[in-house]
């Protein structure tokens, strides 16, 4: 009934305890592109629904390598996720610097996290509308964090962000318990099943519009170094990969869940 009285500003509660400009920016990864984030013993993925913005635009990046080591894929205001990325970069760039050590996953995750959770308490900033998938590997195995921009993050086995995310979730959970064993390829062709799901009725998954991010040993379907750092594979190069995908009408489908668009949040010009 006061909603309009307390979401002026992110330091003020509603009488029940809600910051409601934090509620705001947790809308925005909503209306972001899906993004799928799974892992096994062995691997760390990440998959990605790139969107357009007219046919004579380019498709939007949804994936920025950190380190080696390290990848993340995003869901909400592009802008902010180029400044989280960067900061990001600059911390695993002082570790290397400073302890001659690849920056441990977690560390990271906490750092942005901090820098989020201060935007959430101090008059005069905002939020940042943008939600992070993130992949890394330590000396422990792969790991998968999810970024949320009340200043929270959590590690999953299986995890999806975005536009329909939990269409996407729905599948991740009736089979997350197979993933730990699962070859990349296998990993890979769960991810692409998942990230399907929070299409439209009459779109397809394809080169052009799906991004996978992988850490770990490289597929049969890629060429290079043995045990390659995060790489980003788009274009000719996943079309192996969409081969493997289970027809729609064979594989089971997850209930839509409804959203208010498709596009990624883009800042006004």
């Amino acid at each position: 009934m006061f909603r309009n009285n307390y979401d002026a500003d992110n330091t003020v509660f509603s009488p029940q305890g809600r910051l409601l400009q934090v509620e705001y920016a947790l809308e925005a990864v909503k209306q972001g592109s899906a993004a799928v984030g799974l892992r096994s013993k062995t691997h760390a993925i990440l998959l990605a629904l790139k969107r357009t913005t007219g046919e004579l635009a380019s498709y939007q990046q949804k994936m920025y390598r950190i380190d080696d080591h390290v990848g993340i894929a995003i869901a909400g205001l592009t802008s902010d996720a180029r400044v989280l990325s960067n900061f990001m970069r600059q911390q695993a760039m002082s570790s290397r610097m400073v302890f001659n050590r690849p920056a441990p996953v977690n560390r990271l995750v906490s750092a942005i996290a901090d820098k989020a959770q201060v935007n959430t308490q101090e008059y005069g900033r905002r939020p940042y509308g943008v939600g992070l998938l993130v992949i890394g590997e330590d000396q422990t195995g792969p790991h998968l964090f999810e970024f949320a921009p009340s200043g929270t993050s959590y590690e999953y086995v299986a995890m999806s962000i975005g536009a329909r995310s939990q269409s996407a979730r729905t599948y991740l959970e009736k089979h997350y318990e197979s993933f730990m064993d699962c070859t990349l390829e296998e990993l890979i062709q769960h991810g692409l099943h998942a990230l399907r799901e929070t299409l439209q009725q009459d779109k397809d998954l394809t080169t052009k519009n799906t991004s996978i991010g992988i850490i770990g040993a490289k597929s049969t379907h890629e060429t290079g170094a043995a045990n390659p750092p995060f790489r980003i594979l788009e274009g000719d190069v996943i079309q192996p990969f969409l081969d493997t995908m289970v027809p729609k009408e064979d594989a089971p489908a997850a209930p839509a869940a409804p959203v208010a668009s498709d596009q990624d949040v883009q800042m006004a010009e």
